[in-house]
């Protein structure tokens, strides 16, 4: 009796272990590639995948995006500058079966082949490009990427710079040479306000010129302008042509002396 009951047992067991092996579920972002006696049979999933026991292989692979961090890579620019640049590169597996067949750890060949690109990318480029031209940079980088991971049915959709790292003397130069681009923009608007301002003053005495009564005009306001502030010394402009009035008076009169 006891004998059955063990017999029972081990075939529980053997029938589990047997189901356990025959029967997996993959999950929606998931596919298995199937291996039978060591040779490939196809791509399944998701849902349940029915196997051969103890004959058929499996590797699971995950179709979702993969957010791959490629370190921080010492890059001598175009122009001989060297700074340090790491990066970020957006990709999912479209062909399982390429990216297990074609290639050995397709996310270890993938972060290789995103450090070596970066660095011959930037090696080409100068370093004001790197700074303002991002998103050309960046589209190389996907470009070429993608299109070497092509074979291992792998697609990049976007690689990014995240960081440049330039050396403290450069840092010191370009903060100078900020504040000097700064100094110049001040310059020139302050050259230009002067300039306008002096066609104004042209413009303004021209049409004094024409009509003379403006000029009385702007001295009354002048004065009530002065009278308005609290100084105790205030100082009245007199035209030239009141002056010329007393001079001619005092002309006439010593005239009559005589």
């Amino acid at each position: 009796m006891g004998a059955v009951i063990q017999l029972g047992i081990f075939g529980v067991l053997a029938g589990f272990a047997f189901l356990t092996a025959a029967v997996k579920i993959v999950r929606e972002y998931e596919r298995v590639v199937v291996f039978r006696l060591g040779r490939y049979v196809g791509v399944k999933g998701p849902g349940i995948v029915l196997l051969i026991p103890f004959v058929d292989k499996i590797v699971k692979v995950d179709l979702r995006v993969v957010t791959l961090d490629i370190p921080t890579q010492d890059v001598i620019t175009r122009d001989n500058v060297s700074v340090k640049i790491n990066a970020v590169v957006y990709f999912r597996v479209m062909a399982p079966e390429k990216a297990i067949i074609e290639v050995d750890n397709f996310l270890y060949a993938t972060s290789q082949l995103a450090q070596t690109t970066l660095r011959s990318v930037a090696g080409t480029a100068e370093l004001d490009e790197l700074l303002a031209d991002r998103e050309k940079i960046n589209g190389r980088l996907q470009s070429l990427i993608d299109e070497d991971t092509d074979a291992w049915g792998i697609k990049v959709g976007k690689v990014e710079l995240k960081h440049i790292d330039l050396p403290e003397v450069m840092q010191r130069a370009m903060a100078k040479q900020a504040e000097a681009e700064r100094e110049r923009r001040a310059k020139v608007i302050a050259a230009d306000g002067e300039l306008q301002a002096s066609r104004k003053l042209t413009d303004a005495s021209l049409i004094m010129a024409e009509s003379p009564i403006t000029i009385q005009l702007r001295y009354l306001q002048t004065l009530a302008e002065v009278s308005a502030e609290n100084s105790s010394t205030v100082v009245f402009p007199i035209p030239i042509e009141m002056l010329r009035a007393f001079e001619a008076m005092g002309s006439k009169s010593g005239s009559g002396d005589d």
